[in-house]
């Protein structure tokens, strides 16, 4: 036998995390580990010792094909800061002697950067003190900002579900004639992955938006008006993409405008929103024309009825990949994806150290904005396509998507 397992799961969810846990649990099965134990709400329950079996909820293939198309973080997550273990080691003791009571050999964390910092600490501590404990990092997050690997699990569902929503804006907006502005905003901090993605609404069948911004460009509320009256001269219907992160030139985030006092989360991160809903405001007064503005939100990672096929599998793949390193006795590593060729696609899955990892965010190359700020490129373009390939249909019940949760 190779040891206890447990993973956890940390940060903003997706609709395909779940492959990623699938992929743990059956490659941990697989490998010979004896029992794979999952953190209730990540870190921060697990120092609270709240852990469960989970041959008590995953229990046959179909439960296993249910919980790949379950979005959202099935064994609950959190937002947890793990403190640097040279100021206090405390949390460490505490978190390790919870390891030993559960007989764990090897450590699994689902998540993204701030994930990625944890699995980092966490690696460096158990080498300190000679624990033979390995620590891999499963990539997750639609915002695809993690370095070192060509893409993140989760990005292609949810630009799949930008791309297809812009398409049924572009629709819905151009049944009508008269003079109209529709802003959407989609997620994005500093990195513009997903926003930039609703240019895959360009197709034969839609024009796409009319102007992209991404945070990676500053934000010229002049120029932003500038370019809405260039695309009001040859049609009746502006459609804009926004990063909710886009900011000024002076670093001011845009929604900022709308808060004299922004919350923090606890990694000290700005919390972002309502960029759309204030530009569509400023625009509609400024131009007299019809001005909505439209925010995803929640919906762009939690839409697992119109998930990306290759997207499940790679998620899948993330998981199993870790497994398979960590009883090779690989630890302090995260599973990432090399790109051989675009057309065919063709990637590579291995493991790759944290420390270039951890808290460092991959940026939309400059060379991919083009036309002033506001699109990008056709390089982008063949770089996302490939990642919302395919369907996987959900288990209809009742006319709704069947999901599997734990039951507190």
């Amino acid at each position: 036998m190779n040891g206890n397992v447990i993973v956890g799961q940390s940060g903003g969810p997706t609709s395909v995390i779940n492959s990623s846990l699938v992929g743990v649990f059956q490659g941990a099965k697989f490998g010979g580990c004896k029992k794979v134990y999952g953190m209730r709400n990540g870190i921060e329950g697990l120092l609270e010792n709240r852990y469960v079996d989970l041959d008590d909820y995953i229990r046959n293939e179909l439960d296993i094909e249910i919980l790949k198309r379950t979005p959202s973080s099935f064994l609950g997550t959190c937002r947890y800061k793990l403190p640097s273990y040279e100021k206090d080691c405390s949390v460490y003791e505490k978190l390790f002697a919870i390891l030993k009571k559960l007989d764990i050999k090897h450590f699994f964390y689902i998540g993204g950067n701030d994930s990625m910092d944890t699995i980092k600490k966490l690696a460096e501590y158990a080498k300190t003190i000679n624990s033979d404990i390995t620590f891999m990092g499963v990539p997750k997050t639609i915002d695809n900002d993690l370095a070192a690997t060509d893409h993140t699990p989760g990005y292609g569902s949810a630009a799949k579900y930008v791309a297809s929503a812009m398409k049924e804006i572009i629709l819905d907006t151009d049944t009508y004639t008269y003079d109209s502005i529709t802003i959407v905003e989609i997620m994005g901090r500093n990195a513009g992955w997903l926003t930039a993605s609703a240019a895959l609404a360009r197709t034969e069948d839609c024009t796409g938006p009319d102007l992209i911004y991404l945070p990676e460009t500053p934000f010229s509320y002049d120029k932003f008006i500038s370019d809405i009256l260039e695309v009001k001269k040859r049609k009746s219907s502006a459609i804009i993409a926004v990063s909710e992160g886009i900011k000024n030139a002076d670093g001011t985030y845009i929604c900022e405008s709308t808060k004299s006092d922004m919350k923090l989360d606890v990694f000290g991160h700005k919390m972002l929103g309502e960029t759309a809903l204030y530009l569509s405001d400023m625009v509609g007064r400024d131009t007299g024309m019809k001005s909505r503005g439209i925010v995803f939100s929640t919906l762009q990672r939690c839409a697992s009825h119109i998930v990306s096929r290759r997207d499940v599998t790679e998620a899948y793949e993330a998981g199993a990949t870790a497994v398979k390193a960590a009883l090779n006795g690989e630890t302090g590593k995260m599973t990432i994806f090399k790109r051989l060729s675009d057309e065919p696609y063709c990637i590579l899955t291995e493991t790759h150290d944290i420390g270039d990892i951890a808290n460092i965010e991959k940026t939309v190359p400059k060379e991919w904005i083009i036309d002033n700020g506001t699109y990008v490129s056709n390089e982008f373009i063949r770089y996302a396509r490939p990642l919302i390939i395919g369907e996987l249909t959900p288990f209809m019940v009742g006319g709704l998507p069947r999901h599997l949760s734990i039951k507190d």
